[in-house]
């Protein structure tokens, strides 16, 4: 039990959660995925972050975690209009593809180029490296009906 009750608070000291599972008598912590503060997120697992007019976009990282290996990522055109929860691309992975779906309204004003080459940065590196489009926002209201991260945290511990 202590050393369960370590674990748990070594891993919130490093922005991670925990859950406990418990299987055939025994009990084992389990580290969920990283949500990071400020983002606001989707409930299909992507993240928009806003700075002004703009917002960048990504896949959380648990949606890459469950996907695996990321090896292809299909990005849109600059230009395309893009609506909130309606597919812009794909991410394919050694075990599946997946629709990327858009947390936000707007126009895409930059694509990550660096994934046509390294599309395994969207594991290592979700929240940083691994953004997939950057979207001028046409209705800000919208970002109202994404979660904050405790909120998509829970979301995240129903999977």
């Amino acid at each position: 039990m202590a050393l369960r009750v370590f674990g748990t608070l070594a891993l919130g000291k490093l922005g991670l959660q925990t859950q406990v599972m418990q299987a055939a008598g025994t009990t084992a912590a389990r580290a969920f995925a990283t949500v990071v503060q400020g983002y606001k997120y989707a409930a299909s697992h992507e993240w928009a972050k806003v700075d002004g007019e703009t917002a960048t976009v990504g896949i959380s990282d648990h949606a890459q975690a469950e996907l695996g290996d990321v090896v292809y990522v299909e990005l849109p055109d600059v230009g395309k209009q893009v609506k909130q929860g309606e597919t812009f691309g794909v991410v394919e992975s050694v075990k599946a593809a997946s629709d990327i779906y858009s947390p936000v309204s707007g126009e895409v004003v930059e694509v990550n180029q660096a994934l046509v080459d390294k599309p395994g940065t969207v594991n290592t590196s979700p929240f940083q490296d691994g953004w997939i489009i950057k979207v001028k926002l046409s209705d800000k209201a919208e970002l109202g009906s994404l979660l904050d991260a405790d909120a998509y945290s829970k979301e995240c511990e129903k999977h």
